[in-house]
């Protein structure tokens, strides 16, 4: 793996770049063990709102969990939520369904029907393929649909998940469909080469940050398609704002964002689901605070800190209200 330097960073810092946010929305639950609708609705206008894009049936809604007529209601109720905004939607054959191309095409072609672009989640099918096999894969989907985004997810959020060769990588840009990358590494090096080989191959080929525990990663040329947005979505807007803008507003947003994400994606990683559902009642967004009934739980003593984060949250809040408003 290359290393790189502080002039490496200083290098590739881009001031004044547009980020383009994507928030993956949390599938509230209620109590009972069934979907929220109307807290799932409002979340996606509250995250459409503060201006970010929204993507569903990703692993922040338990795209792992849900039956196929789930994921379909899903991606229904954002079609019809989200309009002409368009959304993002996890292309990964349902737990009843055995994964095989066949099954991931017809993913990606409900997910154009509903008016969504697919991003390839992996599974035990992509797990086992050797790179040439790999790009074959997506070279397939490709024929499926006219647009995607290809995963590279860590083994810490799934054990599915792999990273991408250079060949794998380099396959990809070349693939018109092929609209960008989401890359889950949590390891800054790992994310700066994908840019450096963005820049030498494709430059309009979108590498959207996935690593919750690096606010600054859109400093160095990545957008972001992050579950830790869905905790605070206008925070992430108001980061992205100011950094555009050149404010120095800039930094307290950081600050809180990489603050939340130490506290909701410490181990172990998939319980961050269950923290934004947390966070998410404490400040006002959701009626539960419950999870998936079969994802992973925090511990009890979770609530305090996220309710200190919440805390931290209105202060900044109605800092950056006062500054807007003199």
């Amino acid at each position: 793996m290359k290393g790189f330097n502080l002039e490496d960073y200083q290098r590739l810092r881009r001031s004044g770049r547009k980020i383009e946010g994507i928030s993956a929305v949390l599938l509230p639950y209620d109590r009972d063990g069934r979907i929220d609708e109307a807290g799932f609705r409002r979340h996606l206008r509250r995250t459409l709102a503060a201006g970010l894009r929204v993507a569903v049936n990703m692993d922040t809604s338990y795209v792992d969990l849900l039956t196929s007529e789930e994921k379909l209601r899903v991606l229904n109720w954002t079609a019809e939520t989200a309009g002409e905004n368009g959304f993002v939607a996890g292309a990964l054959p349902a737990p009843e369904v055995a994964p095989s191309l066949k099954a991931y095409c017809h993913e990606c072609e409900t997910i154009a029907k509903a008016g969504g672009t697919s991003i390839i989640f992996p599974s035990a099918l992509t797990a086992a393929m050797d790179d040439s096999d790999f790009m074959d894969f997506f070279h397939e989907v490709a024929r499926s649909t006219r647009r995607f985004l290809a995963f590279e997810l860590g083994q810490m959020f799934n054990p599915n998940g792999r990273m991408f060769s250079t060949r794998v990588l380099s396959s990809l840009m070349a693939i018109p469909q092929c609209a960008g990358l989401k890359h889950s590494s949590l390891d800054r090096d790992t994310e700066l080469q994908r840019i450096e080989l963005r820049g030498r191959e494709r430059p309009d080929f979108s590498i959207y940050s996935g690593n919750d525990l690096a606010a600054d990663m859109v400093e160095y040329g990545s957008d972001y398609l992050l579950g830790l947005s869905t905790f605070a979505p206008e925070v992430f807007a108001a980061r992205d704002r100011a950094w555009a803008e050149g404010k120095s507003e800039y930094f307290d947003y950081r600050d809180f964002i990489q603050y939340l994400g130490w506290i909701g994606f410490r181990d172990p990683v998939p319980a961050y689901k269950h923290s934004a559902a947390t966070f998410l009642k404490l400040t006002g967004g959701l009626a539960c605070g419950d999870p998936h009934p079969r994802a992973p739980r925090r511990k009890s003593w979770d609530r305090d800190l996220l309710a200190e984060a919440a805390r931290r949250l209105e202060r900044l809040m109605r800092a950056s209200s006062r500054s807007a408003a003199s």
